[in-house]
């Protein structure tokens, strides 16, 4: 029992001081985009799986090769197109002579690494986006009936271009609640932009130097559910979630009024859980009804489906969101 205390005490440890290490060396290629670095920190260490949306050319390629390089990760890029099939995600069985005959191998496709870029996912067809979102869920794939467990820690992080829709096929609100985020990276600051292209034109970056290791992660994984929250944040949680549903004894009247489908059981789940990476990575041992309040937007952004009248008067999710956090203001204490 003291040891396994320990641990986790040097555990919580690494995890407090890990934000300003991780920073550091994200920073030698990396300009800006700090929000979305710390949500995609919070999904990692709470064992969940982002949703990008982002215009072309954001780096986003280049911020997941870096983590899956600061934590020791195994990375795989997918890219995803109209004419992919499962089994180029999966893997497939191949046909092998051997010194006693033929037998069928099974070999592992790109989805057998630790953290995995699905490039544009919504440019495949349902039967290819599937084969991704089993192996999201279930960390396994299954072949010929044959079972093959995925190593931990795996990561999916699924990019969507927000432009040139035509001829794509949007995950629906079902696969979609699959995902602990939807994280937007957004075009930089004029400085920044700047100092982007001034560093890119004209001197190569420093190489990123491995902080952790996978074993590092899946025992974040463990510490991190083991941290106390109070009940009533739980509730709070909760609250925020169901609030988000038309049609329901306590949904406001603007929910009733705009949206046509709220937030499910996950999301209240992964407020929770987001909240108490959040809590560590701040270097408290409790969590606080700010750490689900920031969370909101990711956790809510791509769960709550809005109607035709909330498009005809210009109303975003986003808007939503933020008018929903002000009307469950109320609803606790700090």
């Amino acid at each position: 029992m003291n040891e396994t205390y320990e641990a986790d005490r040097q555990a919580v440890e690494r995890l407090i001081a890990s934000r300003a290490q991780i920073a550091a060396e994200l920073s030698k290629v990396i300009i800006g985009q700090r929000q979305v670095i710390e949500e995609l920190l919070i999904a990692l260490f709470a064992g969940g799986h982002c949703l990008i949306t982002g215009a072309p050319g954001l780096a986003k390629t280049l911020l997941v090769k870096s983590i899956a390089q600061i934590f020791q990760l195994k990375f795989q890029r997918i890219q995803f197109t109209p004419d992919l099939m499962p089994a180029d995600i999966t893997g497939t069985e191949i046909l092998e002579s051997t010194g006693e005959g033929r037998r069928l191998v099974f070999v592992k496709g790109p989805v057998f690494a630790h953290m995995i870029l699905a490039d544009e996912i919504n440019r495949t067809p349902p039967k290819t986006q599937a084969a991704l979102l089993e192996a999201m869920q279930e960390h396994q794939v299954t072949a010929a009936g044959v079972r093959h467990v995925l190593e931990e820690p795996f990561f999916v992080l699924a990019t969507q271009n927000p432009i040139e829709m035509e001829g794509t096929y949007p995950l629906p609100e079902a696969q979609l609640d699959r995902f602990m985020f939807n994280v937007v990276i957004d075009y930089l600051p004029e400085d920044d932009e700047v100092a982007v292209v001034t560093r890119t034109t004209s001197q190569t970056s420093e190489p990123i130097q491995p902080l952790f290791s996978g074993a590092d992660v899946v025992q974040f994984h463990e510490v991190v559910r083991k941290l106390p929250i109070a009940e009533e944040l739980v509730r709070y949680a909760v609250q925020l979630a169901a609030a988000s549903r038309p049609r329901q004894k306590n949904a406001p009247g603007f929910i009733n009024e705009w949206v046509s489908w709220g937030a499910g059981l996950r999301a209240s789940q992964y407020l929770v859980l987001g909240a108490k990476v959040r809590a560590l990575l701040l270097g408290r041992p409790h969590v606080t009804r700010e750490d689900i309040q920031s969370l909101a937007h990711p956790v809510l952004r791509h769960r709550i489906l809005i109607n035709y009248r909330a498009e005809a008067e210009g109303v975003t999710v986003e808007q939503i969101i933020d008018r929903l956090l002000e009307s469950t203001k109320k609803g606790l204490g700090s």
